[in-house]
Protein backbone atom coordinates (compact mmCIF):
# COMPACT_ATOMS: atom_id res chain seq x y z
CA UNK A 1 0.00 0.00 0.00
CA UNK A 2 1.56 3.15 -1.37
CA UNK A 3 0.09 6.42 0.95
CA UNK A 4 1.46 10.12 -0.29
CA UNK A 5 1.61 12.74 1.57
CA UNK A 6 1.42 16.76 0.85
CA UNK A 7 2.25 19.99 2.32
CA UNK A 8 1.49 23.04 0.38
CA UNK A 9 0.62 26.81 -0.01
CA UNK A 10 1.72 28.07 3.59
CA UNK A 11 5.39 27.91 2.98
CA UNK A 12 8.18 24.53 2.60
CA UNK A 13 5.80 22.64 0.64
CA UNK A 14 6.80 19.17 0.50
CA UNK A 15 5.61 15.37 -0.22
CA UNK A 16 6.74 11.71 1.44
CA UNK A 17 5.93 8.95 0.82
CA UNK A 18 5.59 5.58 2.65
CA UNK A 19 4.93 2.06 1.08
CA UNK A 20 2.98 -0.28 3.72
CA UNK A 21 4.10 2.07 6.83
CA UNK A 22 7.29 2.72 5.79
CA UNK A 23 8.94 5.97 4.70
CA UNK A 24 10.25 5.64 0.99
CA UNK A 25 10.93 9.16 0.44
CA UNK A 26 10.80 12.62 0.86
CA UNK A 27 11.95 16.25 0.35
CA UNK A 28 10.68 19.80 -0.09
CA UNK A 29 9.80 21.65 -2.74
CA UNK A 30 12.38 23.89 -2.95
CA UNK A 31 15.32 21.74 -3.67
CA UNK A 32 14.27 21.67 -7.04
CA UNK A 33 12.77 24.36 -8.00
CA UNK A 34 15.86 26.51 -6.10
CA UNK A 35 13.40 28.58 -4.62
CA UNK A 36 13.45 28.97 -0.79
CA UNK A 37 11.03 28.03 1.11
CA UNK A 38 8.71 27.66 -1.92
CA UNK A 39 5.11 27.41 -0.85
CA UNK A 40 3.93 26.36 -4.46
CA UNK A 41 2.25 22.65 -5.17
CA UNK A 42 5.26 20.31 -4.59
CA UNK A 43 5.25 18.43 -8.29
CA UNK A 44 8.67 18.01 -8.20
CA UNK A 45 9.05 16.71 -4.74
CA UNK A 46 6.11 14.48 -5.89
CA UNK A 47 7.73 13.07 -8.83
CA UNK A 48 10.64 12.75 -7.28
CA UNK A 49 9.19 10.05 -4.31
CA UNK A 50 7.23 8.11 -7.38
CA UNK A 51 10.40 7.93 -8.85
CA UNK A 52 12.47 6.95 -5.50
CA UNK A 53 9.58 4.03 -5.05
CA UNK A 54 9.69 3.17 -8.91
CA UNK A 55 5.64 3.73 -9.37
CA UNK A 56 3.09 6.19 -10.89
CA UNK A 57 0.55 8.19 -9.74
CA UNK A 58 -2.02 5.17 -10.10
CA UNK A 59 -0.63 3.26 -7.89
CA UNK A 60 -0.72 5.55 -5.44
CA UNK A 61 -3.66 3.99 -2.98
CA UNK A 62 -4.16 7.49 -0.73
CA UNK A 63 -3.62 11.25 -1.40
CA UNK A 64 -3.12 12.90 2.28
CA UNK A 65 -3.10 16.64 2.62
CA UNK A 66 -1.57 17.97 5.78
CA UNK A 67 -4.02 20.36 6.92
CA UNK A 68 -8.01 20.99 6.55
CA UNK A 69 -8.50 24.19 4.13
CA UNK A 70 -12.25 25.00 4.63
CA UNK A 71 -11.16 24.99 8.34
CA UNK A 72 -8.27 27.87 7.93
CA UNK A 73 -10.64 29.76 5.34
CA UNK A 74 -13.50 29.77 8.80
CA UNK A 75 -10.55 31.12 11.11
CA UNK A 76 -8.97 33.55 8.34
CA UNK A 77 -13.18 34.96 7.90
CA UNK A 78 -13.75 34.72 11.16
CA UNK A 79 -10.77 37.13 12.01
CA UNK A 80 -11.25 39.34 9.22
CA UNK A 81 -14.91 40.13 10.44
CA UNK A 82 -13.77 40.51 13.43
CA UNK A 83 -10.92 43.04 12.97
CA UNK A 84 -12.84 44.94 10.61
CA UNK A 85 -11.96 47.57 9.43
CA UNK A 86 -8.52 47.16 9.58
CA UNK A 87 -8.58 44.02 7.88
CA UNK A 88 -9.66 44.82 4.61
CA UNK A 89 -6.28 45.60 2.64
CA UNK A 90 -5.04 41.79 4.02
CA UNK A 91 -8.46 40.08 3.28
CA UNK A 92 -8.36 41.94 -0.97
CA UNK A 93 -5.06 40.28 -0.89
CA UNK A 94 -5.76 36.98 0.59
CA UNK A 95 -8.76 36.35 -1.13
CA UNK A 96 -7.97 35.39 -4.79
CA UNK A 97 -5.51 32.66 -3.70
CA UNK A 98 -8.09 31.67 -1.83
CA UNK A 99 -10.63 31.86 -3.73
CA UNK A 100 -8.73 30.08 -6.96
CA UNK A 101 -6.75 27.83 -5.62
CA UNK A 102 -6.74 26.75 -1.47
CA UNK A 103 -10.28 26.09 -1.48
CA UNK A 104 -9.84 23.64 -4.64
CA UNK A 105 -7.24 21.73 -2.90
CA UNK A 106 -8.81 18.15 -4.12
CA UNK A 107 -9.47 19.17 -7.74
CA UNK A 108 -5.76 20.38 -7.35
CA UNK A 109 -4.47 17.51 -6.68
CA UNK A 110 -6.34 15.69 -9.25
CA UNK A 111 -5.45 17.66 -12.03
CA UNK A 112 -1.53 18.08 -11.22
CA UNK A 113 -1.11 14.67 -10.50
CA UNK A 114 -3.52 13.07 -12.54
CA UNK A 115 -5.10 11.36 -9.43
CA UNK A 116 -8.55 9.97 -9.53
CA UNK A 117 -9.14 8.80 -6.36
CA UNK A 118 -10.47 10.59 -3.19
CA UNK A 119 -8.12 13.08 -1.15
CA UNK A 120 -7.63 12.68 2.32
CA UNK A 121 -7.32 15.64 4.83
CA UNK A 122 -5.89 15.38 8.48
CA UNK A 123 -6.02 18.48 10.70
CA UNK A 124 -2.62 20.51 10.60
CA UNK A 125 -1.79 19.69 14.26
CA UNK A 126 -2.60 15.80 13.86
CA UNK A 127 -0.23 15.86 11.25
CA UNK A 128 2.22 17.34 12.97
CA UNK A 129 1.75 14.94 16.03
CA UNK A 130 1.76 12.21 13.83
CA UNK A 131 5.19 12.81 11.92
CA UNK A 132 6.27 12.95 15.54
CA UNK A 133 4.86 10.00 17.34
CA UNK A 134 3.90 7.37 14.50
CA UNK A 135 7.77 7.64 13.49
CA UNK A 136 9.49 7.64 16.56
CA UNK A 137 10.77 4.35 18.50
CA UNK A 138 8.23 4.66 21.50
CA UNK A 139 5.17 2.55 21.58
CA UNK A 140 3.77 5.45 24.14
CA UNK A 141 4.48 9.28 24.72
CA UNK A 142 3.04 12.65 25.47
CA UNK A 143 3.02 14.84 22.14
CA UNK A 144 3.71 18.59 21.97
CA UNK A 145 3.44 20.80 18.88
CA UNK A 146 4.02 23.90 18.77
CA UNK A 147 4.09 26.31 15.90
CA UNK A 148 2.17 29.49 14.07
CA UNK A 149 -0.99 28.55 13.93
CA UNK A 150 -2.58 25.53 11.51
CA UNK A 151 -6.60 25.36 10.72
CA UNK A 152 -7.73 27.30 14.37
CA UNK A 153 -5.19 25.10 16.75
CA UNK A 154 -1.03 27.03 17.57
CA UNK A 155 -0.13 24.48 19.99
CA UNK A 156 -1.46 21.17 21.14
CA UNK A 157 -1.04 18.73 24.53
CA UNK A 158 -1.51 15.31 23.33
CA UNK A 159 -0.63 11.38 24.32
CA UNK A 160 -0.15 8.48 21.82
CA UNK A 161 -0.53 5.10 22.21
CA UNK A 162 0.11 2.60 19.55
CA UNK A 163 -1.18 3.76 16.64
CA UNK A 164 -3.59 5.95 18.34
CA UNK A 165 -2.88 9.87 18.57
CA UNK A 166 -5.62 11.83 21.32
CA UNK A 167 -5.39 15.70 21.37
CA UNK A 168 -5.88 16.37 25.26
CA UNK A 169 -5.49 20.18 25.44
CA UNK A 170 -4.98 23.29 22.18
CA UNK A 171 -4.28 26.63 22.50
CA UNK A 172 -5.81 28.28 19.30
CA UNK A 173 -5.23 31.50 17.31
CA UNK A 174 -4.71 34.43 17.60
CA UNK A 175 -2.50 33.35 20.88
CA UNK A 176 0.31 31.57 19.79
CA UNK A 177 3.81 30.77 20.76
CA UNK A 178 4.98 30.60 17.26
CA UNK A 179 3.53 33.95 16.09
CA UNK A 180 5.08 35.80 19.32
CA UNK A 181 8.50 34.74 18.19
CA UNK A 182 7.74 35.43 14.35
CA UNK A 183 6.45 38.57 15.47
CA UNK A 184 9.46 39.55 17.07
CA UNK A 185 11.49 38.36 14.60
CA UNK A 186 9.50 40.47 11.87
CA UNK A 187 10.34 43.29 14.56
CA UNK A 188 14.31 42.74 14.84
CA UNK A 189 14.72 43.09 10.71
CA UNK A 190 14.39 39.33 9.63
CA UNK A 191 11.94 37.45 7.28
CA UNK A 192 9.11 35.72 9.13
CA UNK A 193 8.84 31.72 8.43
CA UNK A 194 12.46 31.93 7.32
CA UNK A 195 15.02 33.35 9.99
CA UNK A 196 13.29 32.99 13.09
CA UNK A 197 16.57 31.02 13.91
CA UNK A 198 18.89 34.30 13.62
CA UNK A 199 16.87 35.53 16.44
CA UNK A 200 17.58 32.53 18.36
CA UNK A 201 21.46 32.91 16.99
CA UNK A 202 21.33 36.17 18.23
CA UNK A 203 19.96 35.83 21.77
CA UNK A 204 23.40 34.62 23.61
CA UNK A 205 24.57 38.24 22.74
CA UNK A 206 21.85 39.96 24.45
CA UNK A 207 20.90 39.94 28.08
CA UNK A 208 17.20 39.32 28.66
CA UNK A 209 16.18 43.10 29.84
CA UNK A 210 12.80 42.60 28.94
CA UNK A 211 11.69 39.62 30.10
CA UNK A 212 9.18 41.66 32.53
CA UNK A 213 8.13 44.06 29.81
CA UNK A 214 6.66 41.13 27.48
CA UNK A 215 5.17 39.10 29.98
CA UNK A 216 3.48 42.25 31.54
CA UNK A 217 2.25 44.04 27.93
CA UNK A 218 2.33 40.86 25.40
CA UNK A 219 1.33 37.62 26.66
CA UNK A 220 0.06 36.03 30.34
CA UNK A 221 1.68 33.00 31.34
CA UNK A 222 -0.25 30.66 33.78
CA UNK A 223 1.49 27.97 35.99
CA UNK A 224 0.81 25.07 33.13
CA UNK A 225 2.62 26.81 30.10
CA UNK A 226 -1.31 27.57 28.59
CA UNK A 227 -1.10 31.96 27.60
CA UNK A 228 -3.09 34.61 26.41
CA UNK A 229 -1.65 37.26 23.96
CA UNK A 230 -2.71 41.18 24.52
CA UNK A 231 -3.31 41.82 20.99
CA UNK A 232 -2.47 45.64 20.88
CA UNK A 233 0.67 45.40 20.19
CA UNK A 234 0.56 43.25 17.23
CA UNK A 235 -1.10 43.11 13.61
CA UNK A 236 -0.90 39.31 12.37
CA UNK A 237 -4.18 38.98 12.96
CA UNK A 238 -5.58 41.53 10.32
CA UNK A 239 -2.61 43.43 8.75
CA UNK A 240 -0.26 43.00 6.52
CA UNK A 241 2.54 43.09 9.16
CA UNK A 242 3.40 41.20 12.19
CA UNK A 243 3.31 44.35 14.85
CA UNK A 244 1.92 47.51 14.74
CA UNK A 245 3.03 51.22 16.15
CA UNK A 246 2.40 50.59 20.04
CA UNK A 247 5.09 47.56 19.81
CA UNK A 248 7.54 50.45 18.18
CA UNK A 249 6.14 52.79 21.64
CA UNK A 250 6.46 49.88 23.66
CA UNK A 251 9.96 49.44 23.02
CA UNK A 252 11.15 52.47 22.04
CA UNK A 253 12.42 52.00 18.44
CA UNK A 254 10.92 51.56 14.98
CA UNK A 255 11.03 48.16 13.35
CA UNK A 256 14.72 47.34 12.53
CA UNK A 257 15.38 47.25 8.63
CA UNK A 258 16.41 44.00 7.47
CA UNK A 259 19.91 44.93 6.45
CA UNK A 260 20.10 48.23 9.41
CA UNK A 261 22.90 47.90 11.92
CA UNK A 262 22.22 45.19 15.00
CA UNK A 263 22.55 47.24 18.10
CA UNK A 264 22.62 46.26 21.85
CA UNK A 265 18.65 46.49 22.13
CA UNK A 266 17.91 44.54 19.59
CA UNK A 267 19.97 41.41 21.17
CA UNK A 268 18.52 42.26 24.19
CA UNK A 269 15.38 41.97 22.72
CA UNK A 270 15.89 38.97 20.99
CA UNK A 271 17.26 37.90 24.24
CA UNK A 272 14.06 38.20 26.25
CA UNK A 273 11.91 36.75 24.07
CA UNK A 274 14.10 33.44 23.41
CA UNK A 275 14.07 33.55 27.59
CA UNK A 276 9.99 33.81 27.54
CA UNK A 277 9.47 30.90 24.87
CA UNK A 278 11.61 28.78 26.75
CA UNK A 279 10.00 29.42 30.17
CA UNK A 280 6.68 29.08 27.91
CA UNK A 281 7.91 25.30 26.96
CA UNK A 282 9.38 24.50 29.76
CA UNK A 283 5.74 24.88 31.73
CA UNK A 284 3.73 23.07 28.79
CA UNK A 285 6.24 20.07 29.09
CA UNK A 286 5.96 19.85 32.89
CA UNK A 287 2.05 19.94 32.64
CA UNK A 288 1.76 17.52 29.87
CA UNK A 289 4.34 15.33 31.90
CA UNK A 290 1.88 15.66 35.04
CA UNK A 291 -1.16 14.97 32.29
CA UNK A 292 0.24 11.56 30.82
CA UNK A 293 2.60 10.26 32.96
CA UNK A 294 5.06 9.21 30.59
CA UNK A 295 8.49 8.82 30.66
CA UNK A 296 8.61 9.95 26.91
CA UNK A 297 8.35 12.91 24.50
CA UNK A 298 7.59 13.88 20.73
CA UNK A 299 7.81 17.22 19.33
CA UNK A 300 6.92 18.76 16.16
CA UNK A 301 6.20 21.92 14.67
CA UNK A 302 8.11 24.88 13.80
CA UNK A 303 8.64 25.83 17.08
CA UNK A 304 10.27 22.62 17.98
CA UNK A 305 13.21 23.85 15.70
CA UNK A 306 14.27 26.19 18.64
CA UNK A 307 16.99 23.84 19.25
CA UNK A 308 18.19 26.17 22.93
CA UNK A 309 14.34 25.17 24.83
CA UNK A 310 15.17 21.90 23.41
CA UNK A 311 18.27 21.36 24.97
CA UNK A 312 16.27 22.78 28.29
CA UNK A 313 13.52 20.43 28.35
CA UNK A 314 15.88 17.62 27.61
CA UNK A 315 17.83 19.00 31.10
CA UNK A 316 14.92 20.37 33.03
CA UNK A 317 11.74 18.55 32.64
CA UNK A 318 10.65 14.96 33.95
CA UNK A 319 10.90 13.42 30.36
CA UNK A 320 13.46 10.51 29.94
CA UNK A 321 13.32 10.09 26.33
CA UNK A 322 12.75 13.04 23.88
CA UNK A 323 12.23 12.51 19.96
CA UNK A 324 11.73 15.68 17.67
CA UNK A 325 10.93 15.25 14.37
CA UNK A 326 14.02 16.20 12.35
CA UNK A 327 11.56 18.00 9.89
CA UNK A 328 9.33 19.68 12.70
CA UNK A 329 8.31 22.28 10.29
CA UNK A 330 5.54 22.12 7.95
CA UNK A 331 7.40 20.16 5.73
CA UNK A 332 6.84 17.45 8.07
CA UNK A 333 3.51 17.73 7.70
CA UNK A 334 3.83 15.98 4.58
CA UNK A 335 5.24 12.33 6.49
CA UNK A 336 2.78 12.93 9.08
CA UNK A 337 -0.70 13.25 6.96
CA UNK A 338 0.75 10.12 5.58
CA UNK A 339 1.54 8.28 8.60
CA UNK A 340 -1.86 9.43 10.09
CA UNK A 341 -3.37 7.92 7.07
CA UNK A 342 -1.91 4.60 7.70
CA UNK A 343 -1.70 3.95 11.05
CA UNK A 344 -4.28 5.97 12.64
CA UNK A 345 -7.27 5.83 10.09
CA UNK A 346 -6.32 2.05 8.60
CA UNK A 347 -5.32 1.03 11.56
CA UNK A 348 -1.92 -0.65 10.43
CA UNK A 349 0.35 -1.80 12.53
CA UNK A 350 3.77 0.27 13.25
CA UNK A 351 7.16 -1.11 11.82
CA UNK A 352 10.40 0.82 11.67
CA UNK A 353 11.18 4.19 13.58
CA UNK A 354 12.88 6.70 11.62
CA UNK A 355 15.90 6.68 12.25
CA UNK A 356 17.80 9.43 10.16
CA UNK A 357 16.57 11.88 7.63
CA UNK A 358 18.24 11.09 4.68
CA UNK A 359 15.21 10.88 2.06
CA UNK A 360 16.15 12.75 -0.92
CA UNK A 361 17.39 12.24 -3.78
CA UNK A 362 20.47 9.89 -4.40
CA UNK A 363 23.28 10.52 -7.24
CA UNK A 364 25.72 7.86 -8.27
CA UNK A 365 29.43 7.73 -8.79
CA UNK A 366 28.40 7.44 -12.59
CA UNK A 367 25.74 10.15 -12.57
CA UNK A 368 27.99 12.07 -10.90
CA UNK A 369 31.66 11.27 -13.28
CA UNK A 370 29.02 11.94 -16.46
CA UNK A 371 27.59 15.49 -15.32
CA UNK A 372 31.90 16.55 -14.79
CA UNK A 373 33.07 14.98 -17.67
CA UNK A 374 29.98 16.61 -19.78
CA UNK A 375 31.67 19.62 -19.00
CA UNK A 376 34.84 18.94 -19.03
CA UNK A 377 35.29 19.15 -14.79
CA UNK A 378 38.89 18.47 -13.84
CA UNK A 379 38.94 16.53 -10.80
CA UNK A 380 40.77 13.32 -9.17
CA UNK A 381 38.93 10.00 -8.35
CA UNK A 382 39.90 8.00 -5.31
CA UNK A 383 38.73 4.75 -3.27
CA UNK A 384 36.57 4.94 -0.65
CA UNK A 385 39.19 5.10 2.43
CA UNK A 386 41.56 7.28 0.46
CA UNK A 387 39.15 9.67 -0.47
CA UNK A 388 38.05 10.10 3.12
CA UNK A 389 41.55 10.04 4.78
CA UNK A 390 42.71 13.16 1.78
CA UNK A 391 39.30 14.80 2.53
CA UNK A 392 40.17 14.44 6.17
CA UNK A 393 44.06 15.87 5.81
CA UNK A 394 42.54 19.07 3.15
CA UNK A 395 40.19 19.70 6.50
CA UNK A 396 43.43 19.57 9.07
CA UNK A 397 45.18 22.25 6.33
CA UNK A 398 42.59 24.52 7.05
CA UNK A 399 40.49 24.17 3.32
CA UNK A 400 36.79 24.65 3.11
CA UNK A 401 35.66 21.52 2.03
CA UNK A 402 31.64 21.46 0.10
CA UNK A 403 30.88 17.72 1.03
CA UNK A 404 27.80 16.22 -1.30
CA UNK A 405 27.05 12.36 -0.33
CA UNK A 406 24.52 10.26 -0.60
CA UNK A 407 20.77 10.86 -0.39
CA UNK A 408 19.81 15.05 0.80
CA UNK A 409 18.48 15.14 4.36
CA UNK A 410 14.49 15.92 4.70
CA UNK A 411 14.13 19.01 6.84
CA UNK A 412 16.13 22.10 7.37
CA UNK A 413 19.48 20.90 8.34
CA UNK A 414 22.35 19.75 6.78
CA UNK A 415 23.74 16.15 8.05
CA UNK A 416 26.82 15.05 6.02
CA UNK A 417 25.11 14.47 2.86
CA UNK A 418 24.88 18.36 1.30
CA UNK A 419 27.39 19.88 3.96
CA UNK A 420 30.22 22.37 3.87
CA UNK A 421 33.02 21.47 6.20
CA UNK A 422 35.92 23.27 7.88
CA UNK A 423 38.49 22.58 11.16
CA UNK A 424 36.39 23.46 14.30
CA UNK A 425 39.69 24.35 16.00
CA UNK A 426 40.28 27.08 14.32
CA UNK A 427 38.49 30.11 15.56
CA UNK A 428 38.78 32.37 12.52
CA UNK A 429 36.72 29.43 10.42
CA UNK A 430 33.72 30.85 11.70
CA UNK A 431 34.02 34.32 9.96
CA UNK A 432 35.96 32.47 7.17
CA UNK A 433 32.91 30.40 6.59
CA UNK A 434 30.33 32.69 7.41
CA UNK A 435 31.14 36.15 5.57
CA UNK A 436 33.45 34.20 2.21
CA UNK A 437 31.44 31.40 1.96
CA UNK A 438 27.91 31.64 2.92
CA UNK A 439 27.82 35.85 2.81
CA UNK A 440 25.44 35.79 5.75
CA UNK A 441 25.73 37.54 8.91
CA UNK A 442 28.55 37.07 11.14
CA UNK A 443 26.53 36.66 14.50
CA UNK A 444 25.38 33.32 13.58
CA UNK A 445 26.98 30.35 14.76
CA UNK A 446 27.78 26.99 13.29
CA UNK A 447 27.54 23.39 14.56
CA UNK A 448 29.65 20.71 15.62
CA UNK A 449 29.62 17.59 13.82
CA UNK A 450 31.32 14.74 16.68
CA UNK A 451 31.46 11.20 16.74
CA UNK A 452 28.68 10.22 18.71
CA UNK A 453 30.37 8.20 21.26
CA UNK A 454 33.12 10.96 21.64
CA UNK A 455 30.05 13.13 21.88
CA UNK A 456 29.81 13.66 25.94
CA UNK A 457 33.63 13.92 26.40
CA UNK A 458 33.35 17.61 24.92
CA UNK A 459 29.59 18.31 25.24
CA UNK A 460 27.18 18.49 28.48
CA UNK A 461 25.23 16.12 26.73
CA UNK A 462 23.80 12.58 27.46
CA UNK A 463 22.21 11.20 24.58
CA UNK A 464 22.33 10.78 21.05
CA UNK A 465 21.62 13.95 18.76
CA UNK A 466 21.30 13.40 15.14
CA UNK A 467 19.24 15.57 13.64
CA UNK A 468 21.31 18.98 14.88
CA UNK A 469 18.05 20.05 17.64
CA UNK A 470 19.78 20.19 20.77
CA UNK A 471 22.06 22.43 22.17
CA UNK A 472 24.18 21.69 25.31
CA UNK A 473 27.52 23.60 26.42
CA UNK A 474 30.77 22.68 25.68
CA UNK A 475 32.71 20.80 28.76
CA UNK A 476 35.32 23.55 30.12
CA UNK A 477 38.46 21.47 29.49
CA UNK A 478 37.22 21.15 25.85
CA UNK A 479 37.51 24.74 25.02
CA UNK A 480 39.47 23.71 21.63
CA UNK A 481 37.04 24.02 18.80
CA UNK A 482 36.05 27.51 19.17
CA UNK A 483 34.68 28.04 15.56
CA UNK A 484 31.77 25.81 17.03
CA UNK A 485 31.17 27.36 20.30
CA UNK A 486 28.48 30.37 20.73
CA UNK A 487 29.11 33.44 22.66
CA UNK A 488 27.68 32.06 25.36
CA UNK A 489 29.78 28.95 25.45
CA UNK A 490 27.30 26.22 23.89
CA UNK A 491 26.68 24.09 20.49
CA UNK A 492 23.74 22.46 18.11
CA UNK A 493 25.64 19.36 18.03
CA UNK A 494 25.34 16.50 15.70
CA UNK A 495 26.27 13.55 16.36
CA UNK A 496 27.55 10.98 14.11
CA UNK A 497 26.90 7.43 13.86
CA UNK A 498 28.19 4.66 11.34
CA UNK A 499 24.95 3.19 10.91
CA UNK A 500 23.33 6.24 9.64
CA UNK A 501 26.16 7.88 8.11
CA UNK A 502 28.44 5.90 7.11
CA UNK A 503 30.82 8.04 5.40
CA UNK A 504 30.49 11.21 6.98
CA UNK A 505 31.44 8.84 10.26
CA UNK A 506 34.57 7.64 8.32
CA UNK A 507 35.71 11.11 7.55
CA UNK A 508 35.26 12.63 11.35
CA UNK A 509 37.35 9.40 12.50
CA UNK A 510 39.72 9.95 10.22
CA UNK A 511 39.93 13.81 11.08
CA UNK A 512 39.61 12.42 14.89
CA UNK A 513 42.91 10.01 14.18
CA UNK A 514 44.71 12.76 12.32
CA UNK A 515 44.46 15.70 14.77
CA UNK A 516 42.63 14.17 18.10
CA UNK A 517 39.62 16.37 17.42
CA UNK A 518 36.36 14.36 16.85
CA UNK A 519 34.45 17.31 15.87
CA UNK A 520 34.13 19.61 12.71
CA UNK A 521 32.24 22.33 11.78
CA UNK A 522 29.20 21.24 9.94
CA UNK A 523 26.92 23.87 8.14
CA UNK A 524 24.66 23.53 4.43
CA UNK A 525 25.86 23.54 1.25
CA UNK A 526 23.88 26.81 0.07
CA UNK A 527 25.00 30.36 0.26
CA UNK A 528 22.30 32.84 1.85
CA UNK A 529 19.05 33.40 0.40
CA UNK A 530 19.13 30.02 -1.80
CA UNK A 531 17.93 26.25 -0.79
CA UNK A 532 20.08 23.57 0.23
CA UNK A 533 22.08 21.91 -2.95
CA UNK A 534 20.10 19.12 -4.01
CA UNK A 535 21.60 17.73 -7.70
CA UNK A 536 25.35 17.37 -8.37
CA UNK A 537 24.60 20.72 -11.11
CA UNK A 538 23.92 22.83 -7.75
CA UNK A 539 26.76 21.66 -5.91
CA UNK A 540 28.98 22.49 -8.81
CA UNK A 541 27.71 26.15 -9.30
CA UNK A 542 27.45 26.64 -5.44
CA UNK A 543 30.70 25.83 -5.31
CA UNK A 544 31.70 27.81 -8.00
CA UNK A 545 30.25 31.09 -6.43
CA UNK A 546 31.88 30.72 -2.88
CA UNK A 547 35.34 31.05 -1.86
CA UNK A 548 35.23 27.19 -1.18
CA UNK A 549 38.57 25.50 -1.82
CA UNK A 550 37.34 21.82 -2.64
CA UNK A 551 34.05 19.60 -3.39
CA UNK A 552 34.02 16.27 -2.57
CA UNK A 553 31.14 14.98 -4.62
CA UNK A 554 30.62 11.13 -4.61
CA UNK A 555 34.84 9.87 -4.99
CA UNK A 556 35.58 12.77 -6.88
CA UNK A 557 37.86 16.01 -5.50
CA UNK A 558 38.05 18.65 -6.97
CA UNK A 559 40.51 21.46 -6.78
CA UNK A 560 39.30 25.18 -6.87
CA UNK A 561 42.65 25.73 -8.28
CA UNK A 562 41.88 23.77 -11.00
CA UNK A 563 38.52 25.17 -12.42
CA UNK A 564 37.98 27.21 -15.20
CA UNK A 565 36.39 30.61 -13.89
CA UNK A 566 32.29 29.76 -14.44
CA UNK A 567 32.17 33.65 -16.76
CA UNK A 568 34.39 32.09 -19.45
CA UNK A 569 32.33 29.21 -19.98
CA UNK A 570 28.53 30.52 -21.68
CA UNK A 571 26.81 27.35 -21.94
CA UNK A 572 26.60 27.58 -17.65
CA UNK A 573 26.12 31.00 -17.82
CA UNK A 574 22.65 30.01 -20.02
CA UNK A 575 22.11 27.26 -18.11
CA UNK A 576 22.32 28.72 -14.82
CA UNK A 577 20.35 31.96 -16.00
CA UNK A 578 17.66 29.59 -17.55
CA UNK A 579 17.03 27.89 -13.86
Amino acid sequence: MYILGISAYYHDSAAALIKDGELIAAAQEERFTRKRHDHDFPLSAVQYCLQEAGIDIGQVDYVSFYDKPLLKFERIMVTYLATFPWSFPSFIKAMPMWLHQKLWIPNDIKKKLGYHRKVLFTEHHESHAASAFLVSPFEEAAILTLDGVGEWATATMGKGEGTNIEILREINFPHSLGLLYSAFTYFLGFKVNSAEYKVMGLAPYGEPKYVDLIKDNLISIKEDGSFRMNMKCFAYDYGLTMTNKNMNKLFGIPVRKSEGPLEQIHKDIAASVQKVTEEIVLRMCRALHALTKSRNLCMAGGVALNCVANGRVIKETPFENVFIQPAAGDAGGALGTAAFVYHALLGKERRTPMKHAYWGPLYSNEEIGKFLDEHGIIYEKLPDEEFVKKTARLIDSQNVVGWFQGRMEFGPRALGARSILADARNPANKDVVNMKIKFRESFRPFAPAVLEEKASEYFELDRESPYMLLVAQVREGKKTIPAVTHVDGSARIQTVSRETSPLFYDLIRSFDELTGCPVIINTSFNVRGEPIVCTPKDAYLCFMRTNMDYLAIGNYLLDKKDMKPLGDDIDWQKEYELD
